[in-house]
């Protein structure tokens, strides 16, 4: 039996920026692939498209939605659709987020409080929204998924994207606590260096001046497996921690990362 038979799975950021596997992505279409009745969320139509067509036989499980998960009443009226479309859901994958450099000098505070909104806040509504579901039923797992900016210097200065991070994965711990006895669990997959289509399309334009095989290089190097993962990585621990397998795990986190946080330069 498949692992997911018959739950309902929201995945936020379910799209992807460009081809090839992106965390949210993966995570959708392997949930749905192991038995979830998958909603998968983005901003983004013609992303979400690209999902279902990536998903192959599996995206006959998937149910697209587009939502604005930096509003309240966006995310409620995802989960209400959700709900409607699937019934409750047993499993929240929250995968929204993205970088933007700078320092506290270099950042205007207007791209502070859209990381916040977008990295943090998204996190807080959802959880939010979905929570009195699983409450009421008793049942359910929680993955928001952080970065290894959230624990450490990862080469670049983005203090927004690294406060937000570290602010996810404390938010999940919280989370996991107070909701224990409800028969809540809230987990943390805490990705790194990852060859996924941002790479291509976003941080090779901010960081090499759009030299792909530069930027790649300078994140090998700080990877003691010696290669990088991609986003059906994050998804492989991602679906542990959704699973029956992880029942007496919560309040933690799953870094993804080659090896590269146990170094110590």
């Amino acid at each position: 039996m498949r692992r997911f038979e018959s739950r309902v799975a929201i995945v936020t950021g379910a799209g992807c920026v460009g081809e090839g596997w992106g965390n949210g992505r993966a995570m959708a279409v392997r949930l749905a692939e192991e038995g979830a009745m998958v909603f998968a969320v983005d901003r983004d139509e013609a992303r979400l498209e690209e999902t279902l067509e990536r998903a192959g036989d599996a995206a006959g499980a998937i149910r697209t939605f587009q939502c604005d998960v930096t509003s309240a009443s966006s995310v409620a009226a995802m989960v209400e659709a959700c709900v409607d479309a699937f019934g409750p859901p047993d499993i929240l994958i929250n995968n929204v987020g993205g970088s933007a450099a700078g320092g506290p000098i270099e950042l205007d505070e207007e791209v502070w409080d859209s990381q916040v909104d977008l990295n943090l806040k998204s996190v807080f509504l959802t959880c939010k929204h979905v929570l009195p579901h699983m409450v009421e039923r008793k049942t359910g797992a929680i993955v928001n998924v952080s970065s290894t900016s959230g624990l450490r210097w990862t080469g670049s200065a983005q203090v927004a994207y690294a406060a937000t991070k570290a602010g996810v994965i404390h938010l999940s711990r919280v989370v996991a606590v107070q909701h224990a006895g409800d028969g809540v669990r809230v987990n943390s997959v805490v990705p790194g260096q990852l060859h996924t289509p941002m790479v291509e399309v976003r941080l090779a334009k901010q960081r090499t001046g759009g030299d792909v095989d530069a930027l790649l290089a300078s994140r090998i190097k700080r990877i003691p497996l010696g290669f990088m993962g991609d986003g059906r990585d994050t998804a492989g621990a991602a679906l542990f921690l959704a699973s029956d397998d992880a029942r007496f795990i919560t309040g933690t986190e799953i870094v993804v990362d080659g090896g590269m946080t146990a170094r110590c330069d």
